[in-house]
């Protein structure tokens, strides 16, 4: 029992020499982690200012910045693990167990997938900051392209988009040099002045401060009958700010526009 107690207590012992010995290279390794985070941090913000200045483009501009931060976080997480003395250890379990292999190539798969998919889309720019986009069933405008997902926002709500999805899948842009196109249905009652209707919304499409008419083509048609119903398609287009909420400026339209058919004796349905 004596020789038991003997071998816990110099298992213990060792144990304790490893973890002194060990905790200067913890908090060094530690150290220089929280350095190059802040270093990291500093000169992403400077690249970004720098950039946006030069380039006039602040969605490519973000991007690289990111990139940089990433770049220089990964060089500070390798000499950390250099220090603790893990580099041999990683090498050892990635060689010797397959299955931990597997997962993490996947899990790196994914995050290079989507890594090379944001650096397409950063310099392709199928999209710029402030955009109206739809993809994937989601629909909003665009807040930022980050390393591994595109940020956009839909009814208050940020929705973060992977960015392999959106060069993989269909992606609608509905601006166009600036401009954002908005279209809506509206039904008046069958047998009514259809010509007169289309004068009276175009007529509200040609007063309204945010539509634009120049160079674009805004319009109000005939779209089909249902019924008793006679299905009216308006399109228009509006200044794309990202400031402004295109769903406002939509409102606001269809509202003028179900007023002004009511004054002369329209039936909406």
């Amino acid at each position: 029992m004596e020789e038991f107690i003997n071998d816990v207590m110099h298992h213990i012992e060792g144990y304790y020499k490893s973890i002194v010995a060990i905790t200067p290279k913890i908090l060094l390794a530690t150290a220089i982690l929280l350095v190059s985070w802040l270093i990291a941090s500093r000169i992403s913000v400077f690249a970004g200012r720098r950039l946006k200045s030069k380039m006039q483009d602040s969605l490519l501009a973000t991007f690289i910045s990111n990139l940089i931060k990433a770049i220089l976080i990964a060089i500070g997480l390798l000499f950390m693990f250099r220090i603790v003395g893990l580099t041999g250890v990683a090498q050892t379990v990635l060689a010797g167990a397959g299955i931990t292999a597997f997962v993490i190539g996947f899990a790196l798969k994914d995050i290079g997938e989507n890594f090379l998919a944001g650096i397409l889309l950063a310099f392709k720019r199928p999209f710029s900051v402030g955009d109206i986009i739809e993809s994937n069933g989601v629909k909003g405008k665009v807040v930022t392209l980050n390393l591994r997902d595109t940020q956009i926002r839909s009814d208050s709500k940020d929705i973060y988009i992977p960015n392999a999805l959106l060069i993989k899948s269909i992606l609608t842009n509905f601006n166009s040099g600036g401009f954002l196109l908005q279209d809506f249905m509206i039904g008046i009652e069958y047998g009514s002045d259809y010509k007169r209707a289309i004068s009276l919304i175009k007529e509200v499409l040609e007063r309204h401060d945010k539509v634009v008419d120049q160079d674009y083509h805004n319009s109000a048609v005939v779209a089909g009958v249902t019924g008793a119903i006679v299905q009216l398609t308006v399109r228009y287009w509006v200044k794309t700010d990202p400031s402004i909420s295109d769903g406002k400026t939509r409102s606001e339209i269809i509202i003028e526009i179900m007023e002004i058919l009511k004054q002369h004796d329209y039936v909406i349905k």
